[in-house]
């Protein structure tokens, strides 16, 4: 059958209040045309992250009436842990309040200044916590994934060429962690393939460099795997997920993602040594080693969602569902990341808007026109979210301008879908009449969460 279904069905549903165009025109202003400052009841269809906004199930309801509350030893960590080590095969578990509290704990432990990360391509929070630090994040991505148009199967790929190069120019001392990103969301939500996978594992290997798993959408990529690369259409998901986080010495994982919570993280790993260290700032930041700032039921919902994430039924409707929105806009004419990532569609923003410059950050531009015009809520992934001021306080733009649309998990309906592509295609006619914006007010770190802006007439 080509129609592929919803693989659930619908117990609990939740009221969308509608808003007029004149009230989000008003809205927006007041928001200083930030998205991150609209009150999510005046939002038709969020599609600003699919952290932690995804329908948790009935088992992971029910789990949650389970979850024990001890401070320390509770049967839900010991579940907790059982599940993410079937999926990892790490033995080092230690349970965080989200994938950023993971980030901040590794990161303090081995960054500082005259360190450099090595990425695909590393996210906003992660590229945070890395300078917050005093190190330095460095984005390695392959060339397929600096061309938005050009389909490629694992466009996700760190650039194996350019890694070697930088290990040799800055040396292999000076780099305490390569890490990939392995659906890059960053990059437009593209996966990356187990051979560059591999590739990058021996690379460390040979120069002594710990090799890390950014791990927040894994079962996406696995399936992707599965799909596109040679040898793995008759495995399963899960064992795809084992030889993934095979290759890797340890990983950090936001569990609001693919294990369908609504909060919690992990960090896991190999090395006795450094989780000792790690589960020493566990406890002066975040809470005990058996719950990490998670309460019993998080632990629990966590526990269930990672084992529901692995139904190859589920991951099959999620990659066409992203894909079903990427086509229809294609048809229009948008101009969007091809082929369709995971979890998201990604609007390549400077080809939508050519008559805004980069410096008037037409995804920002974008995002604030397509909820005025339809109350659909996107975020920007571009110079806004990643550029930086050089020595005379130009902006040195990000790579690319994309406006991200993150769909939730097991959320939204094909109506809700069908509707959001109207919306952006109605934008997409009437384009000319969208205008640039300005910062007013922004902050050193994550300035696109907080940040004002004013139209610039």
């Amino acid at each position: 059958m080509k129609t592929i279904i919803e693989p659930f069905k619908i117990k609990t549903v939740e009221a969308i209040y509608f808003t007029t165009k004149e009230e989000r025109k008003d809205i927006l202003e007041k928001a200083y045309y930030n998205p991150f400052s609209i009150h999510a009841k005046d939002v038709l269809i969020d599609l600003l992250t699919d952290s932690g906004t995804s329908a948790m199930s009935s088992n992971q309801w029910a789990g949650i009436m389970q979850g024990d509350e001890s401070y320390a030893g509770s049967p839900s960590f010991f579940r907790f842990e059982e599940s993410v080590r079937s999926i990892t095969g790490m033995p080092l578990i230690i349970p965080t309040h989200q994938g950023r509290a993971a980030e901040k704990i590794i990161f303090t432990i081995l960054g500082g200044k005259g360190k450099y990360f090595l990425s695909n391509t590393l996210f906003d929070t992660t590229r945070a916590n890395i300078e917050f630090s005093g190190a330095e994040g460095i984005d390695l991505i392959c060339d397929e994934g600096k061309h938005p148009s050009i389909p490629a199967p694992f466009k996700g790929n760190m650039d194996i060429v350019a890694l070697q190069q930088t290990i040799t120019k800055i040396g292999a001392e000076n780099i305490p962690m390569v890490i990939i990103t392995i659906t890059n969301n960053s990059g437009g939500g593209q996966p990356v393939s187990m051979q560059n996978i591999k590739y990058v594992r021996n690379i460390c290997a040979e120069y002594q460099i710990p090799f890390f798993i950014d791990a927040c959408r894994f079962a996406e990529t696995a399936y992707f795997i599965k799909l596109r690369e040679e040898g793995y259409s008759n495995k399963t998901n899960l064992e795809i997920a084992n030889e993934i986080f095979s290759y890797a010495d340890g990983c950090t994982m936001s569990a609001k993602k693919d294990a369908f919570a609504n909060i919690g993280g992990f960090l896991a790993m190999r090395d006795l040594e450094l989780a000792i260290q790690c589960r020493n700032l566990l406890i002066v930041t975040e809470g005990f080693t058996t719950y990490g700032g998670l309460a019993g039921r998080d632990l629990e919902a966590i526990a269930i969602g990672l084992q529901e994430i692995m139904d190859e039924h589920y991951l099959q409707y999620r990659i066409r569902s992203i894909e079903y929105l990427t086509n229809k806009l294609i048809e229009a004419g948008v101009p969007v990341m091809q082929p369709a990532g995971g979890h998201a569609v990604y609007i390549d923003a400077k080809e939508f808007l050519p008559h805004i410059p980069v410096e008037q950050y037409p995804g920002q531009a974008l995002v604030s026109a397509l909820y005025e015009h339809g109350g659909v809520r996107g975020v920007e992934i571009g110079s806004l979210m990643f550029g930086k001021y050089d020595a005379e306080g130009k902006l040195i733009p990000a790579q690319l301008e994309l406006v991200r649309l993150a769909i939730p998990r097991r959320v939204y309906t094909q109506s809700h879908i069908d509707y959001v592509a109207e919306v952006i295609i109605e934008v997409f006619e009437k384009k000319d009449v969208i205008k640039g914006l300005a910062i007013i007010e922004e902050t050193p770190l994550l300035r696109h969460f907080t940040a004002k802006l004013k139209i610039i007439e």
